[in-house]
């Protein structure tokens, strides 16, 4: 067995595995070392939404690197069908922030006003036009932005598509190979040992969502922990959506093909648990039913939980570790894993590969940014 690489990514949810694709098409020599299974957490259970724009709403760093990630999806998706035949279900058909309240009515109108400043694509819609476009949505809303750009897929699809389009290219994947330590020499990482034996790399990344404080003591790492998300998917035998439906708070109604509809997400903060309550249930229901009544007449399929990587300022840690020579960081995208993993992986790979780096990029999502002020 191999046990030297150019790289080493410790976890393998979509970020570790987007690095690994971009990096092994680049013919880097790449290891993923995976404690489970590839995808088993926090990218299997979202729900896919691409929703840079509804997610994210102040102008920066995040946003362009969200919009950035956002664009590479249809070549992306392309290319990884050629090479791996999985098909991620991208789908185009943009999303919907509705207004439940007045209120909300009131913030949305000058947040689209706000989006439309750089996209004249967004704009307000009242509820007639909210409910031309989606029949099935309830007359007491109070209107919608409408968002062409945002899509989304099946993340537990691209996650595999992505492992396997590495494996394409050459990459090792170790699946039940738990990382217990990294391998030190004069401030300089050289390995890690695992339940697998040692394995060296020139570099290594950490990945590992919100397990990454497991294999560095900073107080700034501390700053990761998971945010249980329950969700359910309902069956219908007729289409009630074809655009994905979503709140200000985080609340969405995604239609998937077959007829299904994912509905989430509660959020549980530092909860490592991933069992799912009957409130968490009735709550997603309540709302999704008031959003959508004919859900009701859908078939219960199933329920599940997942546990999204926060930080306090919701910004991931991208970039080398300040005191650590080789050791870098790629954890820490909370609700937006999915929708940042393609533009992830490619610059985090360029920069491992030695090509020039966006320094504002790096210095925006660095770990040491709280303490620089940087953000």
């Amino acid at each position: 067995m191999k046990q030297h690489y150019d790289v080493l990514l410790i976890g393998g949810g979509i970020i570790s595995s987007s690095i690994a694709y971009h990096l092994s098409k680049q013919g880097a020599s790449v290891a993923i070392l995976e404690r489970n299974q590839i995808g088993c957490e926090a990218s299997s259970a979202a729900a896919g939404i691409l929703g840079a724009q509804a997610e994210i709403d102040e102008e920066g760093p995040l946003l362009d690197l969200a919009i950035k990630s956002r664009s590479m999806f249809p070549e992306l998706v392309k290319e990884l069908k050629e090479k791996t035949a999985i098909d991620v279900e991208l789908i185009q058909k943009g999303l919907l922030k509705v207004a439940v309240t007045e209120e909300d009515a009131h913030v949305l109108k000058k947040k689209a006003a706000q989006h439309h400043r750089w996209d004249e694509h967004v704009r307000w819609i009242d509820v007639k036009e909210a409910r031309l476009l989606e029949p099935g949505l309830s007359p007491d809303i109070y209107g919608a932005i409408t968002i062409p750009g945002d899509g989304q897929l099946a993340p537990a699809k691209l996650t595999q598509a992505l492992a396997h389009g590495a494996l394409y290219h050459g990459a090792d994947v170790f699946e039940y190979c738990d990382v217990h330590s990294l391998i030190m020499e004069n401030e300089t990482v050289k390995g890690v040992q695992t339940s697998k034996g040692s394995f060296y790399g020139e570099k290594v990344v950490i990945a590992a969502g919100s397990w990454a404080k497991r294999f560095i003591s900073s107080e700034h790492v501390g700053q990761v922990f998971p945010v249980k998300g329950e969700c359910i998917a309902l069956q219908s035998h007729k289409p009630l959506l074809s655009k994905t439906i979503f709140l200000d708070e985080g609340f969405y109604l995604v239609p998937k093909t077959g007829g299904r509809i994912v509905i989430g997400a509660t959020k549980l903060q530092h909860d490592f648990t991933k069992t799912v309550s009957a409130q968490g249930i009735q709550f997603l229901l309540n709302k999704a039913s008031a959003l959508l009544p004919a859900i009701k007449e859908a078939t219960f399929e199933k329920a599940w939980a997942g546990l999204r990587p926060q930080t306090n300022d919701g910004w991931p840690y991208l970039g080398e570790h300040p005191e650590i020579a080789n050791l870098h960081m790629a954890f820490g995208h909370y609700r937006n894993g999915i929708l940042l993993s393609a533009a992830t992986g490619k610059i985090m790979a360029d920069a491992l590969l030695g090509k020039k780096p966006n320094h504002s990029f790096f210095t925006s999502f660095q770990l040491t940014r709280v303490m620089e002020g940087v953000h």
